[in-house]
């Protein structure tokens, strides 16, 4: 007599198990889920380094570098400028080890204190070319209009010309001084920072936080400087540790023709001219040593480019 109910309860609790399954499901998605927590800069910095050895090698270089240019003058065993012709095209040994010029100077004190004019050199002209062509290609992007088309324009100008022959026209024309140089360098430079900064700016301009900000009485002045800019800095700062190599390059190739740096002032560029003559003679190291450190500046910084991408972009620290 009571096996009819408790067929019926059983098919009843049958059909409502799917919904219940749905409830279940449409509850539990109700629920507020945790945000990926985002860890500090530091913590991530050290991470990507940890993670990625030719990162950690390339911030090792840069380190070195930084270390050479800020206590060279100190950490040389000989004054890079004191000519002895006794010890003149000596080789690497114990007492010289990058061995002696045709002066007699021990090139590895002239290697470690020409770090420091080089890397003043490329800091300088990034600094400039991020001042003049960030800021102009950002606002180009972000305003359009007849800002956009200067901009354009003299972009194209610059690129219509063979970037180096430019600078050697322009450090030819004002004088072969590290001034100059570093004028120059910014110039030709001028173009990537102002495209790219122009291309990211313009993609944002239209954004909800743009649009929030205008919202909230914002002039558009000041939502160029406080919400695009420091959006696009992730892009411009890899592109500011490619282009310190190019500058470190570009100044270094000046004075290999005779258009930066004057001797005897130490720089890669002038060492490399300097023993270039004498590597038919089997005086190798006088150009071999300070044309190593270039490849190593150089190399180290556009690696540099790539790990600075992982660290600063804020997207990657969750």
């Amino acid at each position: 007599m009571n096996s009819r109910p408790d067929l019926e309860s059983a098919h009843i609790a049958a059909t409502d198990t799917p919904a219940i399954a749905v409830a279940t499901a449409s509850a539990a998605s109700a629920l507020p889920v945790a945000a990926p927590k985002q860890t500090s800069i530091f913590a991530h910095a050290r991470y990507v380094i940890a993670e990625n050895p030719v990162t950690g090698i390339a911030f090792g270089l840069f380190h070195l570098i930084a270390v050479c240019a800020i206590f060279g003058p100190w950490i040389a065993p000989y004054d890079p400028l004191a000519s002895n012709t006794m010890s003149a095209l000596q080789a690497p040994s114990a007492q010289h080890w990058f061995g002696t010029d045709q002066l007699g100077r021990d090139i590895l004190s002239r290697v470690i204190v020409a770090a420091r004019l080089d890397m003043a050199i490329a800091v300088s002209s990034v600094a400039l070319v991020f001042a003049l062509g960030g800021l102009s290609g950002t606002a180009a992007g972000f305003f359009g209009g007849w800002t956009d088309r200067i901009v354009g324009r003299i972009a194209d100008t610059i690129m219509a010309f063979p970037l180096f022959v430019l600078a050697m026209g322009i450090v030819a024309a004002l004088g072969n001084t590290v001034t100059n140089i570093v004028i120059a360098t910014a110039i030709i430079n001028y173009p990537l920072y102002a495209r790219v900064a122009r291309a990211e700016a313009n993609v944002r301009r239209d954004a909800g936080f743009v649009q929030a900000a205008r919202l909230s009485g914002n002039g558009e002045f000041r939502i160029m400087m406080t919400q695009i800019l420091p959006n696009i800095m992730p892009i411009m700062v890899v592109q500011m540790s490619l282009t310190m190599g190019y500058a470190i390059l570009n100044a270094a190739g000046l004075s290999f023709i005779g258009l930066g740096v004057r001797p005897p002032t130490p720089e890669w560029g002038i060492m490399v001219a300097e023993g270039a003559g004498f590597i038919v003679s089997g005086e190798w190291w006088i150009a071999f040593f300070p044309g190593a450190a270039l490849m190593l500046a150089v190399f180290c910084f556009n690696l540099l480019g790539d790990g600075l991408r992982d660290i600063v972009d804020p997207q990657r620290r969750t």
